[in-house]
């Protein structure tokens, strides 16, 4: 069923979002609908990806699931690796070491950025809005929120390990050096959205000058803190380098986030009572993964750097991960470029990324779509800004996977100059 020649799913996930927007605080019951009535729609008068029917909503659910199930036990996961983090007194030690001003924030940046290179982006933000709490005594601007979603996403889009659209990549044949390019453009975006933000933070609440007195480190619970992590990273590459298809085909990484968790436990307990909460936060997000993957998006533009840009902007309010898999089967693209938009561009909305959407968890004053952008304007202008340079310094290249370089197709733009807009 088409609506000025667009379908009709289209309009009904853009109502979901649109709920998402105006009602932030029935974020849960706006999602949960709009899933019920998408799926309803297409069962009714629509199909799967071509498959009518149960049949089609069940083949739909066999080929996300893996992606669904590693995203809820890294956001559950996570939000107890976060309070275990803030137990180890790491944060309340920080005073010590970091400037007094604003510089102070942006050095805390700085840090997530660099942790969001290795770990998991959701681990980085959640360790990030962690240390926010206790260095700005729990009063967090909403634009330095955003900074943090914002760091954790450009960390991680120039390592294969820092983001679940860079891991998709490499799993499907794409070299880990061709999308650190992507640093270019997130180096140019931090100075930018971090100082802003920095700025922000100091003037809405300084960070604390001094460490509480006494506050020492407790190593037990950063040894499970690093457990952990090591457990998702260390999985991850594992796969990733002997069974690949492993990957693609059972929640490995999600599992062995809640294997370290679980042996762990008799050394310190975790907060079991923080996951209710994080389960809500979780299935909010699921509920859009899902509906962002039954929308008809059989392919997307023809791969340029105008496409990639728009990508970013997209992935704010589409869900990446279905993005990131139809450029893989499309190629044609510069890795690194979409490694950036898809990576740091959900950053511009809380909902756009599995990171923001934790970090909301832990700040529901987040969960605003006007007081993000009101807020956090200067993630889209690093965005933008970040790209120009990527493009002006790099240059678009298309590239075949595992590293071979290919000719651009004649429709194509190649290079900054052939770039430029036609009028």
């Amino acid at each position: 069923m088409f609506v000025v020649g667009i379908p009709l799913d289209f309009f009904l996930f853009g109502l979901t979002l649109l709920g998402v927007a105006l009602f932030h605080h029935h974020v849960l019951k706006v999602a949960l609908t709009g899933l019920a009535v998408i799926t309803l729609y297409k069962l009714g008068f629509s199909d799967f990806s071509g498959t009518p029917g149960f049949s089609g909503l069940l083949k739909l659910i066999g080929h996300e699931w893996v992606t669904i199930a590693n995203l809820l036990g890294l956001l559950l996961g996570f939000a107890l690796l976060a309070d275990h983090f803030e137990k180890t007194e790491i944060p309340a030690i920080l005073p010590k070491y970091l400037p007094d001003d604003w510089k102070g924030g942006f050095v805390m940046l700085i840090l997530v950025f660099f942790m969001s290179s290795f770990l998991d982006n959701i681990a980085a933000a959640m360790i990030g809005g962690t240390m926010a709490a206790v260095l700005y005594k729990r009063k967090v601007h909403i634009g330095f929120l955003a900074a943090i979603v914002a760091a954790s996403n450009a960390g991680g889009a120039g390592s294969v390990v820092g983001d679940t659209t860079t891991t998709m990549m490499w799993i499907g044949g794409v070299a880990p050096a061709q999308v650190f390019e992507a640093y270019v453009g997130s180096f140019v975006a931090l100075s930018i959205f971090g100082v802003i933000a920095a700025r922000q933070q100091h003037a809405y609440q300084p960070i604390l000058k001094d460490s509480p007195l006494g506050a020492h480190v407790h190593w037990a619970r950063l040894c499970i803190v690093g457990i952990i992590l090591l457990s998702a990273v260390g999985a991850n590459v594992f796969f990733n380098l002997n069974y690949p298809a492993v990957l693609g085909s059972f929640p490995v990484i999600g599992v062995a986030v809640w294997v370290a968790i679980l042996a762990t436990t008799p050394w310190r307990k975790p907060t079991w009572s923080l996951l209710p909460e994080a389960f809500k936060g979780s299935i909010f997000l699921l509920s859009l993964v899902m509906c962002a993957s039954m929308m008809p998006v059989q392919h997307l533009p023809v791969a340029s750097w105008q496409s990639a840009f728009g990508l970013g902007f997209l992935s704010a309010v589409f869900d990446n991960i279905p993005l990131t898999a139809l450029a893989l089967k499309q190629g044609g693209y510069d890795w690194g470029f979409l490694a950036y938009a898809v990576g740091f561009g959900g950053s511009m909305l809380w909902f756009g990324s599995s990171a923001g959407v934790a970090l909301s968890n832990m700040y529901p004053e987040a969960k605003s779509v006007g007081a993000w952008i009101k807020a956090g304007w200067h993630i889209a202008l690093g965005y933008v800004v970040g790209f120009i340079v990527l493009l002006l310094v790099v240059g678009w290249h298309p590239q075949e996977k595992q590293g071979k370089g290919v000719q651009a197709k004649p429709t194509v733009s190649t290079t900054v100059e052939s770039a430029k807009p036609v009028h």
